[in-house]
């Protein structure tokens, strides 16, 4: 049998290129080689967006055509909608009761998120406790491994906490540890040179349009010590460059070659980028039109996942009902 792969994303707006090098292309080629089960997680989206929701269903939407757009194949993979699997929500609560406060308020991205978004209200049980439900989205499907960025081992490594309390807690050797699967690409920063992030509204969207992909390339951060043209420009900081890196790696040599030696300005550099991105988007953005304009089938790829996930889902819950209530938890 296959090893099995769980992975999810927040439906909280558009994808963006940090999504595709940093977890879609990842998923791609696990889904050749392993049992994949992709959930769209609004339960965690409400934890942070709980104040807007008004876009929620569409984002749903939105996002399950982009994956399938990039070559996500729902014939390979499961795909579905967190909260139409009800049992996600009765194994977070399992795992909340065993789960020690400070293992939560020592969490990094918890610690980042709450300093650097101020647009938002995330001072709350649910957003303190989002690794607990995504714990148990992982150990619902008995996952042998997660795909993620370098970013997230805390909260594999508090997956693997949680598993081993309950365990202990309840004397059973029911969960696993789950491993991580790094994705090979380095974090893709966004266009202020801050993380991509949706929440920060600086991201390249991978729906954007040729003439917006110009546009906020164009107004990318250089490197800030090339001030004039005849300036020799320092590639390894230069974010711009990182881009060519990940999207264009032939080019770097080039590309390094003509900013050092102040061959091509900034705005050249960038522009030629600009040309880079949009010629990798076009055939993204040719099927998800296609999709776009077949929403039935949309729903019923995710109808059909919803299927898959609720059989394994419901064996897992009631196993571990029957650890945690005793053998004997019907009336």
């Amino acid at each position: 049998m296959k090893k099995v792969i769980f992975s999810g994303m927040r439906p909280t707006g558009k994808l963006h290129l940090g999504h595709l090098v940093g977890a879609l292309n990842n998923w791609l080629d696990l889904q050749e080689e392993y049992e994949c089960v992709f959930s769209i997680v609004d339960w965690h989206a409400l934890m942070g967006e709980y104040e807007q929701t008004q876009n929620l269903q569409q984002n749903i939407l939105d996002m399950a055509i982009d994956w399938i757009a990039c070559g996500i194949d729902p014939d390979k993979s499961t795909l579905f909608v967190q909260s139409e699997i009800p049992e996600h929500l009765e194994l977070s609560m399992v795992f909340s009761c065993i789960t020690p406060l400070g293992w939560l308020e020592r969490n990094p991205t918890y610690k980042e998120q709450l300093r650097e978004i101020k647009s938002r209200d995330l001072q709350t049980y649910g957003f303190l406790g989002y690794p607990v439900l995504q714990t148990a989205d992982i150990l619902l499907y008995k996952a042998n491994a997660v795909p993620i960025g370098e970013d997230q081992l805390p909260h594999i490594e508090l997956a693997r906490e949680i598993a081993r309390r309950f365990n202990h807690i309840f004397q059973q050797e029911y969960f696993q540890d789950c491993d991580a699967i790094l994705t090979q690409t380095p974090r893709l920063l966004g266009i202020d040179g801050r993380k991509m992030s949706k929440s920060y509204d600086n991201a390249i969207n991978l729906s954007d349009s040729a003439e917006i992909v110009s546009k906020k390339v164009k107004g990318m951060i250089t490197d800030p010590a090339r001030i004039k043209l005849t300036d020799p420009g320092h590639p390894e900081i230069c974010n711009v460059y990182s881009y060519y890196k990940v999207f264009s790696p032939g080019k770097t040599k080039e590309v390094h070659d003509w900013c050092v030696n102040a061959d091509k300005g900034c705005t050249g550099c960038k522009k030629i980028l600009a040309e880079v991105l949009n010629e990798m988007l076009a055939p993204i953005q040719e099927k998800r039109k296609d999709l776009e304009g077949d929403k039935s089938r949309i729903k019923e790829i995710l109808k059909k996942g919803k299927v898959k996930a609720k059989n394994i889902a419901s064996k897992t819950i009631s196993e571990v009902k029957s650890i945690v209530l005793g053998a004997e938890n019907e009336l």
